[in-house]
């Protein structure tokens, strides 16, 4: 047997988290600011304001700074105001003047922030090919392809299972599909924006197949894969910094 200490620990394969993944809070100016408390260019960032009800905002290196997808509503990618957001070697900047709810004069602001792997490559592992950013390290991959309205298959580039995908058609006005390895089977799906429960709608979402170490599955549902839409997802792997698990309440501390 070996003394329980740190040195007889196996090397972990991120020493330092922060590296990956880092919380930024600041206060908006109303104007054109950067936010460089980061120790790595970010290629995915989502806004809150923390001070009033504004829906959220996100971004990623695939999509670009123009655009924002708004995890709280069933909406298309749309300009955010007129906010502009720069990924940067030690954060981001915001370019713009109309910019409440990301950036507004005074506001509290959250803006939580995912490495990935930079600019996007095509991964031709799926029956679609895909264009991913991925950070095998982190278990964190964004995902882009066009959808075609057919049971269909996606690469990732994560090289293990993702625990947890996150997906969104950019063109349409759909709803937010999430498959979770803890969900009662490869038919069941979430929504981010909506308070529902899980529920199944058989094959449509995941084709009732499980992700594998290199392809996720969707099928003919719009939401996921809708025929000649612009589709995004966002892949989860447990690894040393990223976990995507669940628990069962028990109604006390």
């Amino acid at each position: 047997y070996l003394a329980l200490c740190t040195a007889n620990l196996p090397t972990p394969s991120i020493v330092d988290g922060s590296q990956h993944f880092e919380t930024a809070l600041f206060t908006g100016t109303g104007s054109t600011r950067s936010v460089t408390s980061l120790s790595y260019q970010p290629d995915f960032t989502w806004f809150k304001r923390r001070d009033g009800a504004v829906n959220h905002a996100l971004y990623d290196v695939i999509r670009g700074g123009t655009n924002a997808l708004r995890s709280n509503t069933t909406g298309a990618e749309s300009q955010f105001g007129d906010a502009v957001v720069t990924f940067q070697s030690d954060g981001f900047e915001i370019a713009g003047t109309n910019v409440s709810g990301i950036n507004g004069s005074g506001e509290s602001i959250a803006a939580w922030n995912w490495k990935a792997g930079g600019t996007a490559v095509s991964n031709t592992d799926g029956s679609l090919t895909s264009q991913v950013s991925a950070n095998t390290d982190a278990g964190f991959s964004i995902v882009s392809w066009t959808g075609t309205g057919s049971a269909a298959t996606i690469g990732h580039s994560l090289g293990v299972q993702p625990s947890m995908i996150i997906v969104k058609n950019r063109i349409d006005g759909r709803n937010w599909s999430v498959w979770h390895k803890d969900l009662s089977s490869n038919d069941h799906y979430l929504r981010l924006d909506s308070t529902d429960a899980q529920a199944s709608a058989g094959a449509n979402y995941w084709n009732s197949t499980a992700p594998t170490s290199s392809v996720f599955s969707v099928g003919a549902e719009g939401d996921v894969n809708d025929s000649g839409d612009a589709m995004i997802a966002y892949c989860f792997a447990n690894t040393d910094t990223t976990k995507a698990g669940s628990y069962t309440g028990n109604g006390s501390s």
